[in-house]
């Protein structure tokens, strides 16, 4: 991270917005002022393209995870656009670029983890490589970067063969990430330092811009105790607000943010007007950006998966901007800045932030075609394997209820499998909502036929592969569960578990905290739970340790590890679907919901 060259600290002052016509989602933000208002600033122009949580989705995401929502301007409707695959995505990027003397791709995070099978069943190195292929720049770790623990990411970033599964070709070595993974608030137990460079340092015709790169602080309460062994995550404002005090100490005035941690905008259209001071956007971003030094003139952000380009105030009161790409690649954000030469600071204004469709209309890019049918190959004979049948769309990922058709099929999945004696005695299960990944759909996107579940197809579902475990918890201890879904870290925004057949229960929105849920309406077969008594509970060993932020059950007892979440939903697709007689979608009867606000989750 060696930096040549000094500038001055150039202070920040307000000024008006400027609304840009007729581009909705697109922000001019209010800029750095010239220093003494007596020169005219040699410019220097850079384009920055953003994108995050892509999450090794290489092809094309099926069902809902696949379209972006938009407003269609001739009639001013909300429609679904199909979106996303990275074939079209490296198209829509090298198309962006053209025109623009420097230019830098980055990322917010969440790159690769939960990734179907194409890049899963490689341990991710097939998105590794497109991303070199991409010319990826510099992206922040997120929290999914840390799946499979701190060597994993490494390895990732240097190369070499994974250390259980080797090399998948022999004679093919994995050279690893030819950009940069920052992660400035990680860092290790034993040394107290970050396990990578906190920072990178851009030379834009002689003008040096610094990236920092942080995840959220909360990485280690949504990642298994295994992926985050060793490792401390600090606060994301005290981490980058010190990284970019030593930058201006090395004469770097123009600084970007990459932080894993994002917002809710207020429409779910990608091209969403966020307001002209960021009115339209909540969630742990906007404390986060008023918080950050005025040097960061934009943050790129991720984590909630949302699309949003808006500009929210920093400690002195101007305008930045923040932006997210949604996820699965399909967004892109442009953000255009100027640079003065003199001062080496973004000039404001304007700094210009869009997001952008990358549309399927658009002609694939090579490269990444022959990189996709290269792994395609390796990987047919477990991806083409038929596991089941299902007569009509199973929605997981894209369903906005708070209980999800396909939550209902998981769960019943992992009791059928632990329910006996000897492997458990599970009287109830539970699924994550966000360990779901994607939905079961019907028509082929392959040759397998309309209908069919293949392994492949399963393994997007369900990716991590967590092992199972069976728990004892009193009565007492589930409605604690129950109450943690909607109260404490979860308040703000729910997080419903995923119930097995037989166990119900009403949730009260009309209420708030743990009072939404009605204690007296938990049942277990029709039977009200009993505080004093005690149940057998299955669930993923990252949900039985209380991540997601369910402390009730850590506290179960007896614990009996399982297999894994996805043997057994594969299990479960074959022992209980056949051509003739296909899956149905669940009646979604296990939740019964009083109020507004079923897409809260």
């Amino acid at each position: 991270m060696s930096i040549a060259g000094q500038t001055g600290y150039v202070r920040r002052t307000a000024l008006a917005i400027v609304a840009t016509a007729g581009l909705l989602g697109t922000v001019l933000v209010p800029g750095v002022a010239e220093a003494h208002g007596h020169h005219k600033p040699k410019i220097e122009d850079l384009q920055l393209l953003a994108i995050n949580d892509l999450h090794g989705n290489l092809e094309p995401p099926a069902g809902s995870s696949g379209t972006i929502k938009e407003v269609d301007p001739t009639t001013g409707q909300v429609v679904s656009t199909p979106a996303g695959g990275v074939e079209y995505l490296a198209t829509a990027l090298r198309q962006a670029r053209e025109g623009h003397r420097n230019t830098v791709t980055v990322a917010a995070g969440d790159i690769v983890g939960a990734s179907p099978l194409l890049s899963g069943l490689f341990h991710d190195e097939p998105t590794i490589e497109a991303m070199n292929k991409l010319h990826l720049d510099v992206t922040s770790v997120g929290n999914h970067e840390f799946d499979e623990g701190a060597k994993e990411l490494l390895r990732l970033q240097n190369g070499g063969c994974h250390p259980v599964d080797g090399c998948y070709v022999e004679g093919r070595k994995f050279k690893g990430a030819e950009f940069e993974y920052l992660a400035a608030n990680v860092t290790s137990e034993k040394t107290g330092r970050p396990i990578l460079d906190p920072y990178w340092v851009k030379n834009v015709n002689g003008v040096k811009v610094g990236f920092i790169g942080a995840t959220l602080e909360g990485t280690p309460n949504i990642v298994t105790a295994e992926g985050v062994k060793g490792l401390k995550f600090a606060n994301e404002v005290t981490t980058i607000n010190k990284y970019a005090a030593e930058l201006k100490r090395k004469g770097v005035k123009s600084i970007v943010a990459l932080i894993h941690e994002g917002g809710y905008p207020a429409s779910s259209t990608y091209n969403y007007d966020c307001g002209p001071a960021g009115e339209g956007i909540s969630g742990p971003i906007v404390d986060i950006a008023k918080k950050l030094d005025p040097a960061v003139g934009a943050i790129v952000t991720g984590h909630t998966h949302n699309a949003y380009a808006c500009s929210i105030p920093d400690p002195e009161g101007n305008l930045r901007s923040v932006t997210s790409a949604a996820s699965f690649g399909r967004l892109y954000t442009e953000i255009n800045l100027k640079l003065d030469k003199r001062t080496g600071a973004i000039v404001r204004p304007s700094v210009t932030a869009a997001n952008h469709v990358v549309r399927r209309t658009v002609d694939k890019a090579p490269d990444m075609s022959e990189l996709i049918a290269y792994y395609s190959k390796l990987a047919a004979p477990i991806a083409n394997r038929p596991l089941g049948y299902i007569g009509a769309d199973i929605n997981g990922r894209g369903s906005t209820a708070f209980e999800k058709p396909l939550g209902d099929v998981i769960a019943d999945a992992q009791l059928a499998g632990l329910s006996a004696a000897e492997k458990g005695g599970a009287q109830i299960a539970f699924m994550n909502p966000g360990g779901i990944r994607s939905d079961l759909v019907y028509k082929a996107s392959g040759a397998e036929g309309d209908g069919v579940v293949t392994y492949g197809e399963a393994f997007t579902v369900q990716p991590f592969t967590n092992m199972m475990q069976v728990k004892t918890l009193t009565g007492a201890q589930l409605i604690q569960l129950l109450q943690q879904q909607v109260s404490g870290g979860n308040e703000a925004a729910p997080k419903i578990l995923q119930s097995s057949a037989g166990f119900t229960y009403t949730l009260d929105l009309n209420k708030t905290g743990a009072a939404r849920i009605v204690v007296d309406s938990i049942k277990l077969n029709g039977v009200a739970i009993d505080p004093a008594a005690s149940y057998r509970v299955a669930a993923n060993e990252f949900l039985a340790g209380g991540g997601d932020g369910f402390p009730a059950f850590a506290a179960g007892t007896d614990k009996l590890v399982g297999v894994s979440d996805l043997d057994l939903f594969a299990a479960y697709l074959g022992a209980n679907s056949k051509a003739g007689s296909p899956l149905v979608v669940p009646a979604q009867d296990r939740i019964k919901v009083i109020g507004v606000g079923e897409d809260m989750d």
